[in-house]
Formats: C-alpha cells, sequence, structure tokens
C-alpha cells in the first residue's frame, strides 16, 4: 500500500456547518433585539410539555369531588355515579340521581315517595 502524503487526508466538516449556522442565527437575534421571540418559544415548549399534566391534576381533582360510591335504596347494589347525574340500578333497573354523596329514587311528578317504618307489635297489659 502506498501512501499519497496530503491526499489521503481528508477534514469532516459536516457537523460544524450546523454549529456555524447556529452562531450565525444567535449573533443576527442577539443584533436585532429579538431574544422576546426565543424566550417565548421556550416558554410555548414549556406549557406544551406541562399541559397535560395539569389537565391530569385538574381531572384527578374533580373526579374526588364529585364522584359518588352508594348502595342502591331499593336493592342494596354497590353503584358508582358522578354527583348531579341520573343512572339507573345495574342489578334492579330502578332509575336513581347522585347528590348529596348519596343515591336517591327518581320519581315522577305528584308521586310521593314513601320510606316503611316497621313498628313491633306488643302486647298492652291489662
Amino acid at each position: 500500500m502506498k501512501s499519497n502524503g496530503f491526499r489521503n487526508i481528508q477534514l469532516n466538516l459536516s457537523g460544524l456547518r450546523f454549529w456555524l449556522v447556529l452562531a450565525v442565527i444567535l449573533w443576527l437575534i442577539s443584533s436585532v433585539g429579538l431574544w422576546w421571540l426565543v424566550k417565548s418559544f421556550f416558554i410555548l415548549i414549556g406549557i406544551i410539555l406541562f399541559l397535560p399534566l395539569i389537565i391530569f391534576l385538574g381531572f384527578r381533582f374533580w373526579l374526588q369531588r364529585n364522584l359518588i360510591n352508594a348502595d342502591c335504596p331499593v336493592c342494596g347494589q354497590s353503584l358508582i355515579g358522578i354527583n348531579g347525574q341520573q343512572l339507573q340500578c345495574t342489578n334492579c333497573g330502578e332509575a336513581l340521581i347522585a347528590s348529596d354523596s348519596t343515591l336517591k329514587r327518581v320519581t315522577p311528578p305528584g308521586t310521593v315517595d314513601v320510606d316503611v317504618v316497621d313498628v313491633s307489635v306488643s302486647e298492652l297489659p291489662d
């Protein structure tokens, strides 16, 4: 193998082009006074990165305040509902509304909903 001296020496300047262009762009931005543009770009990137986390934490907070876990007043089946929403019992099919951390029966207008009270019979002495 014969060496041709300086003919085999090659400089790889492909990576240097990026840094030179970046330096020129930064010099132009600083000379014109457009650092506010760079700062707003980084703020926008920060908002885009943290917005899903903020939305997730906000949704969890809302869900903890509005999710109701209670038993059906008709059959006793455990149900989960959102506060103020109407749902149907999966066991008995009764229409219910979730409010004030409890489930209540939905009754049509004019219907009187009565709770049954068991009264034990006792004999009176003579």
